[in-house]
């Protein structure tokens, strides 16, 4: 998959879902279409991941480490 950026994906992704609840696609196409989707899904969610990893790593004197919070 090319590297775009997470909101062009979820865009993707929302219009195969709106094309398959429309049920205007035959089943040929609805099959890549739900190809397209779950590949969509998981790029989304490796974005996701890797934005989470890099929110939870704080700068602290020059080093990161783990955020954590203190209750």
């Amino acid at each position: 998959m090319n590297e775009k950026s997470f909101e062009v994906a979820v865009k993707e992704l929302e219009k195969i879902v709106q094309d398959l609840e429309n049920g205007d696609v035959d089943l040929d196409k609805a099959i890549v279409k739900y190809t397209e989707a779950m590949e969509l899904i998981k790029y989304c969610e490796a974005k996701l991941d890797n934005a989470t990893e890099t929110i939870n790593k704080i700068v602290n004197n020059g080093k990161e480490e783990d955020f954590t919070i203190n209750e």
